[in-house]
């Protein structure tokens, strides 16, 4: 696999390995979770991202209800031979959702793996996935059986790599116990560090890699979030604790502490996070969740961002662990992370 000399590459795994580009596009805000998009603007971002070195997709088959995988596979149609040789899809699969797009649960059961795949397949127009993923835990279903039936996928042929998602450690040992993982795909930024402490040890212990979204925290860190911005009702960010009243003025407060950073850096706020995610270990990957192509541009530049130890350790003093007030998700949400649940 190549990459622009601009995008470098680093491996997911040791089980065997996969080699992607340093930094993946995440899809999800193409298709309403953020509210309204650009189709055509999406459509040019990801033909963008692809063509500037990013080779890894990351999209839920319940971003849109489909909308988000009909969209990649427009734009994968489209691509030169070479540009989709090696681009790279990792697919979550598992959240149900009613006609009026609640979610209503997980489902992890062998038969819904199969099921989910199976769509997920056709709506992409390819005859794999290359990383495989249930989005939450069924907590109904064993771990072990969900990702038992996605190696039973693997051996197929239909899937090329198995993937978590927000899960803790003991479900990781279970999981690598069954199968071997490529990666543990889970909230890491500035803000959100509560991987540290337990899960990203165990999956350096195991040889799993990490995909990182919400290195910008949804937009709240990326230093364009105004206080006064509307949130539409499509746009889930309007019902999660960080972006509401005094958490949203004591967050943005961390902002500016960066902003004086990142200025004195030559870099914008977005880039000094992401340089930061960047900075944590080789193997982790951050997901940027870019709508279009100036946000994309913007978020690329972080790879030319080089943090020494002096540039962290004033990072770290103007935003240390623990210095974001409110959850990341609304309350019936974190119920749902396995990876919020304290270890025994």
């Amino acid at each position: 696999m190549t990459t622009t000399p601009s995008t470098p590459v680093r491996t997911l795994g040791t089980g065997p390995g996969l080699p992607v580009s340093a930094l993946g596009l995440g899809c999800m805000g193409m298709s309403g979770m953020y509210g309204d998009s650009d189709r055509a603007e999406s459509l040019a971002t990801v033909h963008a991202a692809l063509e500037a070195g990013i080779t890894l997709l990351d999209t839920g088959d319940f971003y849109g209800m489909g909308h988000n995988e009909l969209l990649i596979g427009e734009a994968l149609r489209s691509l030169s031979a070479d540009l989709r040789e090696r681009t790279l899809i990792s697919v979550k699969f598992g959240a149900l959702r009613d006609v009026d797009g609640a979610f209503l649960g997980y489902d992890g059961r062998p038969a819904a793996v199969r099921n989910f795949a199976a769509y997920s397949l056709q709506r992409l127009g390819t005859d794999h996935i290359d990383i495989y993923r249930i989005a939450r835990v069924d907590p109904d279903v064993p771990i072990e059986e969900t990702v038992g039936a996605i190696a039973d996928l693997v051996r197929a042929g239909h899937v090329r790599h198995i993937g978590l998602s927000e899960v803790g450690p003991g479900t990781i040992r279970r999981a690598a116990a069954t199968a071997p993982i490529t990666d543990l795909q889970i909230e890491y930024s500035l803000i959100s560090r509560g991987i540290e402490d337990e899960i990203l040890p165990v999956c350096r212990e195991l040889g799993i890699g990490v995909t990182a979204y919400g290195v910008l925290s949804r937009g709240l860190i990326s230093g364009h979030w105004q206080p006064d911005r509307p949130l539409g009702t499509r746009d889930f960010r309007g019902a999660t604790p960080r972006f509401r009243g005094d958490n949203l003025r004591h967050n943005l407060g961390l902002v500016e502490q960066l902003r004086a950073l990142a200025g004195e850096r030559g870099c914008s706020v977005a880039q000094l996070a992401i340089a930061w995610v960047l900075a944590r270990g080789e193997d982790i990957v951050p997901l940027v969740g870019a709508r279009t192509r100036k946000r994309l541009s913007e978020a690329l530049g972080a790879l030319d961002v080089t943090l020494d130890d002096g540039d962290l350790a004033a990072i770290e003093a103007a935003v240390p662990p623990g210095a974001a007030a409110g959850e990341r998700y609304p309350e019936s949400q974190m119920a749902h992370l396995d990876s919020e649940k304290k270890s025994s």
